[in-house]
């Protein structure tokens, strides 16, 4: 199948991310929220990322105007149903991922492949939730999505090999590396990453070390570009704590309890840098550890 209009669910950090480079490498996109206001941030987003990367050489000042030619943005999901392909990347909450594939199967072409962003849910589950499992798969970018290379393809149960084939296309087009993924919880990066992170805070939980010690120790003993405890700030502690209960539950194993310590934190809505605090404070010049 040739892929050429992209639907994108969500204008938060991922979706504008994913609409970024989706638009640059010659796909038209239709970006969808339910709020207007997301979609002008997203797409200011969009343009002030652009620009920096036309200021570095990277992209031209006619490929960024180009790019942005052939974004559109609704807060009607139905509008996303003519598309190709579509990417969910809505908040990681089961239930809404659920309603919004609902919502948008009425509308859709036969041919249409349905994808979701997820970090952690389970593909295979999502995908039966619709009436075309074998051409729905998980397409998991990093973040930030113009930066970060790797995208995890993650084929659920019922998945074909002609979908896997179209979305692996995507991925080339885009220049990034595709990593084929089994439908397991948190599926490759995530089932290493989180309990990494996860550890970290147990660290800082038990009294090993402070914010600081553990975060310099990472960065200077293992060579980790970003301490691990900044690094949960920069993702959203939230969105930890949602892929450590995917992992506990998922898999049954106590090695993947989510610390009592990040539990407290996104309880008190201390959910990292969106929030100006998490491990850090970010509400002054530089960024204080609040342990």
């Amino acid at each position: 199948m040739q892929i050429q209009t992209i639907g994108i669910v969500g204008a938060g950090q991922m979706g504008n991310g994913i609409a970024h480079v989706m638009s640059l490498a010659g796909y038209d996109v239709l970006l969808n929220d339910i709020s207007e206001d997301a979609l002008t941030k997203a797409l200011e987003t969009v343009r002030g990322n652009m620009a920096r990367q036309v200021g570095r050489g990277k992209v031209s000042e006619a490929d960024m105007e180009a790019a942005l030619g052939r974004m559109k943005v609704t807060t009607q999901l139905s509008d996303l149903g003519p598309s190709d392909l579509i990417i969910e990347a809505a908040t990681e909450r089961e239930e809404i991922k659920q309603a919004i594939f609902e919502q948008l199967l009425p509308h859709l072409k036969p041919e249409t492949i349905l994808t979701s962003n997820t970090s952690s849910i389970s593909i295979t589950r999502l995908a039966s939730r619709t009436d075309r499992p074998e051409k729905f798969m998980g397409f998991h970018f990093m973040n930030p999505v113009p930066v970060m290379q790797l995208v995890e393809l993650i084929r659920g149960i019922a998945t074909d090999e002609e979908t896997f084939a179209a979305c692996k296309e995507v991925v080339d087009r885009l220049g990034k590396t595709a990593a084929s993924a089994e439908d397991f919880p948190a599926f490759i990066v995530n089932r290493i990453l989180m309990p990494m992170i996860n550890e970290a805070v147990y660290t800082l939980y038990e009294g090993v070390g402070n914010v600081q010690s553990i975060d310099s120790s990472l960065r200077l003993g293992a060579n980790h570009p970003m301490g691990p405890l900044e690094l949960a700030d920069f993702i959203g502690l939230d969105t930890c704590l949602a892929i450590m209960n995917v992992l506990h539950d998922g898999l049954a194993d106590t090695k993947y309890r989510p610390c009592p310590l990040l539990t407290k934190y996104v309880e008190a809505g201390w959910l990292g840098r969106k929030t100006k605090r998490g491990f850090y404070d970010y509400r002054g010049e530089v960024p204080v550890p609040t342990r």
